[in-house]
């Protein structure tokens, strides 16, 4: 069976041949039109893409034309059909982040794999935590600390040493980096439902600087970060490769 397919691909050569080839053989419509879109690159273009097209109903299959493809599936120029129809669907909901900034501007931002807030200049970042208003570590001196889910918990968060969180378990993993005070401390296992909240002390010498899988914002003061579960993010995977089996194989490698 057939389905109108959305091909999105990055800049990288090797994408973009692809994205010819595969327009060519399965034909092509536009995003809002599709049953699936299918996205060609990496990591961070899934993410991307993701983002992209969270307001659409159709879910994202992803195949590899990047690096290390964590969220994609195998490349492959037959069989796509017979693919997407077994496909299995996992749903990840986005961390919302609202970040202060030291002039009283507040941004926001979704994140799908973590929200890190990160010391920006020469001295280590001093951050204060509170979990659901109720204050957990005064005083946490470090290069910085992130929240990730368990979608993006073998990235940024397993580079810093944090847990590998299974599919569907409902926690955050709250990671310190490089922690200089209290040093024997690595970070938190808390609920999704939790909100938690980053202050910066002394942000004016010790600048912080947010990110949102990536997007970035300077000078702030104090983030926020919750689970959003207004935004469902649809991902499809071949049977047998889906993040709950990736998130096992990263932990015997």
């Amino acid at each position: 069976m057939s389905k109108r397919i959305a091909f999105m691909a990055s800049d990288a050569p090797v994408a973009q041949v692809a994205l010819a080839t595969l327009k060519g053989r399965y034909g092509n419509v536009p995003p809002e039109e599709a049953e699936v879109i299918v996205a060609l690159g990496g990591d961070g273009f899934m993410l991307h893409s993701l983002h992209g097209t969270q307001g659409l109903a159709a879910p994202v299959y992803g195949m590899n034309r990047g690096t290390v493809g964590f969220l994609m599936n195998e490349y492959s120029e037959s069989d796509l059909m017979d693919r997407l129809e077994a496909a299995e669907e996992e749903v990840i909901n986005p961390l919302a982040m609202r970040a202060t900034c030291v002039d009283g501007s507040v941004h926001e931002a979704l994140a799908i794999n973590e929200v890190s807030v990160l010391r920006a200049g020469p001295q280590a970042a001093k951050l204060r935590i509170t979990i659901d208003g109720r204050l957990r570590l005064d005083g946490l001196v470090c290069d910085g600390a992130l929240i990730a889910t368990p979608a993006g918990s073998t990235a940024y968060n397993y580079s810093a040493h944090g847990p590998i969180l299974p599919i569907g378990s409902d926690v955050l993993a709250l990671t310190a980096i490089a922690p200089f005070r209290p040093r024997r401390w690595r970070g938190a296992l808390v609920p999704k439902s939790a909100v938690v909240r980053f202050e910066i002390l002394n942000p004016e010498k010790r600048p912080v600087m947010a990110e949102a899988d990536s997007r970035a914002v300077r000078d702030v003061r104090a983030v926020e970060i919750r689970s959003d579960l207004s935004v469902q993010h649809r991902i499809l995977f071949d049977p047998g490769h889906g993040l709950e089996e990736r998130l096992i194989r990263e932990q015997f490698v």
